[in-house]
């Protein structure tokens, strides 16, 4: 059989490998996407929405930097919301729900229009690496189970969940990564052969009902947002129609059902052993570990436009099939309710994140990228965010170039990152704006002038979207400049709006030089921000100053921390471990001190043999 040859092979087909096997390609690289199907290419195997808390933040810093899932999710969304918008613009959060199978289409189209990209069917059983002992160990290729061998000088593995897949329905197991989809098990076995640490993790799903057979009168409605605004930088205004979701809520007859048969749910009889999201669990963990509360809103979520099946959102579970009926049966509107599939838990193996660096190559075999699920991080959009870094840094590498590094100051895809090289992880890593010490900074709206630039540099951004990009950076600066400029009453517009209850909307009403700007909605929002903000955003500017100056310490990758005098045995054992990059990054490692980065800052100053000061450590950036 003939081997085959690409400078960048991806394995996985889902979000990561997507966004991976596309900014490879779009960098010039050669790419082959190897997937089990190509009909199930960016298959939202979950919930088929896009975005929220934190997760919305990456999706937009995905579009900024070139990548397709907001793109797609414009495309094939069917309801829009914008969440926390009682909060500040800091914690604002887009989310659609998605026609999950327009939106694989639409992924796939853009895939085969891509240059430089072949996407294959197939399954990864072994990766290629020579030598397979010593310190210089590079990735040379991976065999597919059919033994066909492809030569590549970078590989992105993002598989997802489906290294050695378990799925759990009760008693009953089933090896797969997801329903109707074979385990990749030989892959899990050549990473260890290989040296790599392995673990578990587990996540789940909801069942699935039939639409026509659900009572929505007795439903409260939950509508998407009349002007609903865009994931994609590109996009202007969504015009298709939205549909509606509806909201149920569990029951203490639902609960008492939960209670009675915890002796049959595998999440309580140690059949799974790993550990699940903490911030999604089950319906069942949910019960035993909020034992006060009498109910738990479900989420019915239309899974497309025409589709005819109904995912409930919150009710995750891996319970027995006969719990199940029961348990939808209870929930009001549902007593009728046809299940069209059944839900399920899933255990897979993972690689500790310790093994990759801020790149998200792994440390001991060059050119080897790892993304998505097999960091340990659940969800879609932590996945897309790691894949498009993975991608670029497979094809930066395989050029001879150095890889990018995002910072925890430039998007919440630098800080996930960084969170799990440096921090690692006991349970799935999920996004959540909290995690941000920047986050004011780290805004929906600002993503573009934070990553853009940046994606343009590397030549991932074309023409259309860096004259679009130019063009919202002139209109926000102007209408900066016309804030300032114009009066109302004495005082300038910009100190109007410095008042919490101020829109501008009544100046807009009254002024001509306003009334353009008033219909770029993304424009004025932005805009309107910058005013309302900039004492606070000019104080976290400030921190991110100084936060830059231990960015900016770096620490010799071969430095021997035992050397370090009265440096903590933690502390040795820890950074020895995670190899941080700098002193910022070491300073963020679990289970170090203040003093053990001032230990580590004197002996690097020492090293050097400078008289450069010590920078003062703010507490904000104290682990």
């Amino acid at each position: 059989m003939t081997d085959l040859s690409a400078d960048v092979v991806v394995v996985g087909g889902g979000h990561a490998g997507v966004e991976a096997a596309w900014a490879a390609a779009n960098l010039g690289a050669r790419t082959l996407l190897i997937t089990f199907r190509r009909d199930a290419i960016a298959r939202m195997s979950c919930n088929p929405a896009i975005g929220g808390l934190g997760k919305g933040q990456i999706v937009r810093e995905v579009d900024a930097l070139g990548g397709l899932m907001g793109l797609a999710a414009d495309a094939a969304g069917i309801q829009f919301r914008m969440l926390n918008r009682r909060k500040g613009p800091a914690v604002w959060a887009p989310r659609a729900q998605a026609d999950s199978r327009s939106y694989t289409n639409i992924v796939r189209l853009y895939l085969e229009d891509c240059p430089n990209l072949t996407i294959i069917e197939g399954e990864a059983d072994n990766v290629l690496i020579e030598p397979r002992t010593g310190p210089a160990r590079r990735v040379r290729g991976v065999v597919l189970a059919d033994g066909r061998r492809i030569r590549t000088g970078a590989a992105v593995l993002a598989p997802g969940t489906f290294l050695r897949g378990l799925m759990h329905t009760g008693t009953e197991q089933s090896p797969g990564g997801r329903i109707g989809e074979p385990a990749a098990n030989r892959l899990s076995e050549s990473l260890q052969a290989a040296g790599f640490s392995l673990a578990r993790l587990k996540t789940g799903t909801p069942p699935r009902v039939a639409g026509d057979s659900v009572d929505y009168s007795k439903l409260r409605e939950q509508p998407g947002d009349e002007t609903p605004t865009p994931f994609s930088f590109m996009t202007s205004r969504i015009t298709q129609s939205q549909v509606c979701c509806w909201i149920s809520a569990t029951n203490p007859k639902i609960h008492e059902l939960i209670h009675t048969n915890l002796n049959r749910a595998p999440l309580f009889t140690g059949q799974i052993e790993s550990t699940g999201p903490r911030y999604c669990p089950s319906i069942e963990t949910k019960v035993v570990r909020f034992p006060d509360k009498t109910q738990h809103q479900v989420f019915l979520e239309p899974e497309g436009r025409d589709s005819g099946r109904i995912y409930l959102n919150g009710i995750s579970t891996s319970l027995p099939i006969d719990v199940q009926r029961q348990m939808v049966a209870s929930l009001e509107g549902l007593e009728h309710a046809r299940i069209v599939q059944w839900g399920y838990a899933i255990e897979y193996d993972y690689l500790p994140p310790e093994q990759i660096d801020a790149t998200l190559m792994t440390k001991t075999v060059a050119g080897l990228f790892l993304a998505g699920q097999i960091n340990g991080t659940s969800g879609y959009e932590e996945a897309a965010g790691q894949g498009l870094i993975a991608g670029i840094n497979a094809a930066r590498h395989v050029a001879g170039d150095e890889g990018i590094v995002i910072g925890r100051d430039q998007a919440y895809i630098g800080v996930m990152i960084d969170d799990l090289v440096t921090r690692g992880l006991t349970e799935p890593y999920r996004m959540f704006t909290s995690r941000a010490e920047h986050r004011l900074h780290l805004r929906y709206d600002n993503a573009d002038e934070r990553l853009t630039p940046l994606a343009h540099d590397l030549g991932l951004v074309k023409p259309d979207r860096w004259t679009r990009f130019q063009r919202r950076k002139t209109r926000v600066g102007d209408l900066l400049d016309a804030f300032s400029r114009l009066r109302s009453d004495g005082k300038s517009l910009r100190e109007w709006l410095r008042r919490p209850e101020e829109d501008g909307q009544r100046f807009a009403a009254q002024i001509d030089e306003l009334a353009d700007y008033v219909a770029e909605t993304d424009v004025w929002q932005s805009a309107l921000v910058a005013v309302k903000y900039e004492g606070y955003i000019a104080r976290q500017r400030r921190m991110i100053e100084q936060f830059q100056e231990l960015e900016h310490r770096i620490i010799p990758p071969d430095l021997d921390y035992d050397t370090i005098r009265h440096l903590r045995r933690e502390a040795v054992e820890r950074w020895s471990a995670v190899r941080p990059r700098n002193v910022g990054q070491a300073a963020r490692v679990s289970g170090i001190h203040p003093t053990d980065v001032m230990m580590l800052v004197t002996h690097l100053s020492a090293r050097a043999r400078s008289t450069v000061a010590i920078p003062k450590i703010s507490p904000d950036l104290r682990p």
